[in-house]
């Protein structure tokens, strides 16, 4: 017990930022409620970011009851590959990658084969709110698949790999990069085995990892390095994240990017209640960001200035 307590006072002398801090001195400060379904709900998020010019995937198709999760098998293969994602989901749940469609199956990212009654199924299961918060009736997304920038190909099994940037009072205070593998199924999910690379704020370049809330060094299915890789159009990234964060009206914000091959970087999601690893994976606390930040508001300008004072204040 002495133990424990040592290692728990050893933490917060680090100034390591725990779910209860997060939740009473960020999240409930300065996220106010009413705010929540911008990004809790995928397609306001979807409509919030089009109008504020933020490129998004491609809306194909809403199933918005079961009776249109029964009759949208013709329509789905029509679109060869996309994304069934739940509008009301988190965490990754729910969501299945379809990366080809033949006359009798469909092909999921991971290579595994569905057939109609299981894809049929699944959207039901998404309609009766298995996936949503609170267990409420949802409705289904049917989206452009991103084809992800090769950039991350050595460090990234399958599926896309996507960008996390938290953004406090308008300014970015950390990053990572999210990696599917075979465990995660192709999902860029920590929770579900993706592993997490922090991001130097300065310059985009990886650092270390995390997988299973463990430090890594070496992406687990393709055993390359993951340290190393950069970015390109780093500050234009970091700006975008900011102008979504702003676009909501919320001061701690959790914005979800990928590097589109063909369109360039993407608005994912949105998150209201960002995650912790992420700063197992940059090996830094996140409490004495928010503090430098919360310090300075009153000195913090325009957006070019906020982004210098990241760049050059929270460097690896």
């Amino acid at each position: 017990m002495i133990e424990l307590l040592r290692r728990l006072h050893r933490i917060r002398r680090l100034g390591v930022l725990g779910m209860n801090r997060r939740n009473g001195d960020y999240i409930l400060r300065y996220n106010r409620r009413h705010l929540y379904p911008l990004v809790d709900d995928k397609l306001q998020t979807k409509r919030m970011a089009q109008a504020a010019g933020v490129a998004v995937p491609d809306l194909y198709a809403v199933l918005a009851s079961q009776h249109d999760a029964r009759t949208a098998i013709p329509r789905l293969r029509r679109f060869g590959d996309f994304v069934l994602k739940p509008a009301h989901g988190s965490g990754g749940d729910g969501i299945m990658v379809i990366a080809a469609a033949t006359p009798t199956k469909f092909r999921k990212i991971s290579g595994e084969l569905v057939n109609d009654d299981e894809v049929r199924f699944h959207c039901a299961n998404i309609v009766s709110g298995m996936y949503s918060f609170g267990g409420h009736q949802d409705v289904v997304i049917v989206e452009q698949r991103i084809q992800f920038d090769p950039l991350f190909e050595p460090v990234c099994y399958l599926g896309v790999p996507d960008l996390r940037i938290i953004v406090f009072l308008g300014v970015p205070v950390m990053a990572m990069v999210r990696l599917p593998t075979r465990e995660s199924d192709g999902k860029a999910n920590l929770h579900q085995g993706a592993v997490g690379a922090g991001l130097d704020l300065a310059c985009g370049i990886t650092l270390g990892g995390v997988c299973r809330n463990e430090p890594v060094d070496h992406h687990p299915d393709t055993g390359n390095p993951i340290a190393g890789v950069s970015i390109p159009g780093w500050e234009g990234l970091l700006a975008m994240a900011v102008r979504c964060a702003e676009a909501t009206g919320l001061g701690y914000v959790g914005v979800d990017l990928v590097l589109d091959r063909g369109r360039g970087p993407v608005l994912l999601e949105l998150n209201a209640r960002p995650g912790l690893n992420i700063q197992i994976a940059n090996h830094a606390p996140l409490l004495p960001r928010l503090q430098r930040v919360e310090a300075c508001r009153g000195a913090l300008g325009d957006l070019g200035q906020r982004l210098r004072f990241a760049m050059d204040e929270f460097a690896a």
